[in-house]
């Protein structure tokens, strides 16, 4: 089976947030199961820095009007279509915003042509490559299936939602430009309340739809997570799929991990010790045994991170330290920065995106707060189980469906990973710092339930083969012409 992966961004080429990482860690895990697939990436700058011995597969005079060529590649371990189109995608700032955070104006052509040229790969456009699926993620890939149908390609389209709050909405006087026959703009096709909807168009035109959590995938389904697309997914109905993200459990190994001050194992926790000092270091904390909170996330609403700034001060009364990892808003930055100040030594603030500092903190932190209005899947939780770092959740999405809660019965059969708490709100979150702060003091306790996370299977194994599954239906249903 040739699957192809169409997506914005993939881990260790280009991230902004856990996409790139489902990105870069499905295909080898589906690889091992003997499907292959091949991820077709825009060439950003730092991607393009990568392809040293690439071969030119296609050249597209105009490819939604700009030159593009799709330059293959084999890059960390991943078989890559590198779509090289330096006038969409040769520029300063990150993959969707300029250096100033404003998003580019011209994402809908960047991302639309990126999608077109998905459709064109998957309509045998490389003859040594046709996909007998493809699998587009989130709204920059989301045309994808949009352009099979009404072009008439009858390859089988997955489109996966990372997260429905980014749906890459546009005006409708860019529709012209798409290349898609007029028919395309209607209620069943890319129009979105007067305007066009990428993501909305890859809901209507894929095949199947799936989310990266069962729980989620019934959330989205509700006015309350559905972000105005409930009723369209609902009515989608049985072509929704809840399947649970997991993470790459070589790179995040604390026995072998090059990152951390000390590695360890469940087995052996003691070098838990120096990587939490070296947290202690790295934050400018107190040394001492007190527990250590950490937060490793972008810092928005979504995320909670106002929650946590409600609470900080009773988290030090109550004697806990802090360290918070992350970048977003900037007003919730200054905010952890002063808090930061007013609380030396007790809380630590590194406004940043840092890849060596994600794994120390989870390898030092004792706890890992995640407390998201709403969580697709999350990823923090997933390598915090991996690192003995337990996780404090808000109960949604993902979270909810990874995390085995610390109730009465989960401690007495010996199998709790964590703590759930009721999302939404401050007083849930110090429910959970509560009970948090009480299982930590009772050390035995606490070890039992840092063991039992670090033995949960939060690897690829079994969600790749979900996707295995779902890949070899909609291959069944398009018949014998596959």
């Amino acid at each position: 089976m040739k699957v192809l992966s169409v997506t914005s961004e993939i881990y260790p080429l280009i991230k902004t947030g856990g996409l790139a990482d489902v990105a870069g860690a499905l295909p080898p895990a589906l690889g091992r199961l003997g499907i292959a697939v091949r991820t077709l990436v825009p060439g950003y700058p730092s991607v393009i820095a990568r392809v040293t011995d690439g071969e030119v597969l296609h050249s597209f005079p105009a490819l939604l009007g700009a030159p593009a060529r799709l330059i293959g590649a084999r890059i960390a371990g991943l078989d890559l279509i590198v779509l090289d189109a330096p006038e969409l995608f040769e520029r300063s700032g990150g993959p969707y915003a300029d250096a100033s955070g404003r998003d580019h104006p011209d994402n809908w052509r960047r991302f639309a042509a990126l999608s077109r040229a998905g459709a064109e790969i998957a309509a045998g456009l490389l003859p040594d490559f046709v996909p007998d699926i493809v699998h587009a993620h989130d709204w920059q890939a989301a045309l994808t299936p949009a352009y099979l149908r009404y072009f008439g390609i009858g390859v089988p389209s997955i489109v996966t939602v990372h997260n429905l709050a980014f749906q890459g909405q546009f005006p409708a006087a860019i529709f012209g430009a798409l290349e898609l026959p007029g028919e395309a703009y209607s209620l069943d096709g890319v129009e979105y309340y007067g305007g066009v909807g990428f993501l909305k168009a890859g809901l209507q035109c894929a095949w199947a739809i799936t989310t990266v959590s069962p729980t989620y995938a019934a959330e989205i389904r509700t006015p309350s997570f559905g972000m105005g697309l409930d009723g369209l997914i609902e009515h989608r109905g049985a072509a929704v799929h809840g399947i649970v993200n997991g993470i790459d459990t070589e790179v995040w190994d604390p026995a072998t991990d090059g990152l951390l001050a000390a590695n360890f194992g469940a087995r052996n926790l003691k070098g838990r010790q120096a990587n939490r000092r070296a947290v202690e270091t790295a934050f400018a904390l107190d040394r001492d045994d007190a527990p250590i909170f950490v937060m490793v996330s972008r810092l928005t609403w979504q995320k909670g991170a106002d929650l946590l700034l409600a609470v900080v001060d009773e988290l030090v009364a109550a004697g806990g330290k802090l360290a918070v990892l992350g970048t977003g808003d900037s007003a919730l930055e200054s905010a952890f920065l002063a808090a930061s100040a007013h609380h030396r030594g007790r809380i630590g603030a590194s406004i940043a995106y840092d890849e060596r500092l994600a794994h120390l903190v989870q390898g030092g932190g004792d706890a890992i707060l995640i407390p998201s209005r709403f969580e697709p899947c999350g990823l923090t939780q997933l390598c915090g189980l991996r690192y003995g770092c337990v996780p404090v959740v808000a109960r949604t999405g993902g979270l909810a469906d990874t995390v085995v809660d610390a109730n009465t019965a989960a401690l007495n059969a010996g199998v709790a990973t964590g703590i759930q708490f009721p999302p939404s709100t401050a007083e849930g979150l110090r429910d959970g710092l509560r009970r948090c702060l009480a299982l930590f003091a009772s050390p035995k306790q606490w070890a039992t339930m840092q063991r039992q996370g670090m033995k949960a299977d939060v690897s690829w194994d079994r969600s790749a083969a979900l996707y295995a599954e779902l890949f070899a239906s909609l291959i069944s249903d398009r018949g014998p012409t596959a």
